[in-house]
């Protein structure tokens, strides 16, 4: 597993959006186990408790869950994982305007633009 920290936010918090992402992108499956926190902690090389406040947050979210003894699983849920989907959208477009606002592109242009990369970038 391999995870970029910033300084700007909490690990915990990065942990859980690394996660979702991993959802998002359906690089990990619905059911899937996931590893444990003290196994979590050793391969980001964080602290124990922050790996614990992570896996507590997500369980709360819905995005995994843990039945007695076994390990935490992802989330078969999918509303849960159609709402994941959606914030990180929304995140990623909320990001794009913000940067692209000053440069006042009329709507049209930007939306050409964007329909021009998309293509490039994903052959259609």
């Amino acid at each position: 597993m391999n995870v970029s920290f910033n300084k700007r936010e909490p690990v915990y918090v990065q942990v859980v959006r690394h996660f979702k992402e991993q959802i998002a992108t359906g690089n990990v499956e619905p059911g899937q186990e996931i590893p444990s926190r003290r196994e979590l902690a050793n391969q980001l090389k964080i602290n124990p408790n922050t790996a614990q406040r992570a896996y507590k947050e997500m369980e709360e979210e819905g995005l995994i869950y843990t039945e007695g003894n076994s390990p935490s699983k992802i989330t078969r849920d999918e509303k849960v994982i159609g709402t994941v989907r959606e914030e990180l959208i929304i995140q990623a477009v909320d990001s794009f305007i913000t940067s692209i606002r000053p440069i006042n592109v009329p709507m049209d242009e930007l939306v050409g633009l964007i329909k021009e990369k998309y293509k490039e970038d994903f052959n259609e």
